[in-house]
């Protein structure tokens, strides 16, 4: 009786196996790659309020550094870079949903890695305070930016505020939603700092020149910027690595950067 039985589940064994098996066959494969190929199209998520990786202009254009890197990309791929615009807030959902990459000054993260993955890291950055130059004297580390009365202003949903809300005990937290007028608070005087990508606070330095960042070359905490991709597809970050590393041995990269931060 035994064997019996231990044959008849075998045999139950090896039918549920072939009926499966065209199930399996038939799961999606193919990576993103072949997809962006077929389509003609790279699709890319930006939120188009951090200069100087995007900016979304009135006229309702991107231009900034990762901007031309994603076209760049997609003129290697022969396509075409069609963008997307998001939020800081929305990122994640709206390139699960929307986009083959995400693109603009997008720091990698523990958290971001668990529901996407990444390109090599294209360059180092960390945050930074950037404060009015007239305060810089009197802001010259977190201890001191961290006291009561002082204000420290930050745009929601990204790696910003979660830094603030991390690290700030003392001092109160403004909200401001747009990362575009953001800066221009300070230097109105409605607050006193905020904490943000060392590139960023260069940046914003070059355009207000009432605003000093404070110590940039020694950055609060290690971070690096790259592309994020779909999670798991292999042929297609293989892809875009080779792309990214291409791209910095011919100069191309170098020249982009030195456009926007120079």
């Amino acid at each position: 009786m035994i064997k019996l039985i231990h044959a008849v589940l075998l045999a139950g064994f090896a039918l549920s196996s072939l009926l499966f098996q065209p199930a399996l066959a038939a799961e999606p494969d193919g990576s993103r790659l072949d997809r962006v190929l077929a389509s003609g199209k790279l699709r890319v998520c930006m939120t188009g309020d951090y200069k100087p990786f995007t900016f979304y202009r009135p006229d309702q254009q991107f231009e900034g550094i990762d901007v031309e890197l994603a076209q760049s990309l997609a003129k290697s791929l022969g396509v075409e870079a069609q963008f997307i615009k998001t939020t800081w807030s929305t990122l994640m959902n709206d390139f699960i949903a929307q986009c083959d990459v995400a693109m603009g000054g997008v720091s990698i993260t523990l958290e971001r890695q668990k529901k996407a993955a990444f390109s090599a890291p294209h360059m180092v950055d960390g945050k930074s305070p950037i404060v009015r130059c007239a305060d810089r004297q009197k802001f010259t580390s977190f201890e001191a930016i961290d006291q009561p009365g002082t204000r420290a202003i930050v745009n929601p949903g990204g790696t910003n505020e979660r830094f603030a809300r991390a690290n700030y005990k003392r001092a109160t937290l403004l909200l401001h939603p747009d990362n575009v007028t953001i800066f221009q608070q300070i230097v109105d005087g409605r607050a006193d700092v905020m904490v943000t990508d060392a590139s960023e606070t260069l940046w914003q330095a070059k355009l207000h020149p009432e605003l000093c960042p404070v110590n940039p070359e020694h950055p609060l905490q290690f971070a690096e910027k790259a592309f994020m991709l779909p999670r798991g597809d292999v042929a297609f970050k293989e892809y875009v690595d080779a792309w990214l590393h291409l791209a910095k041995e011919t100069g191309e990269y170098q020249r982009v950067f030195d456009k926007w931060l120079k």
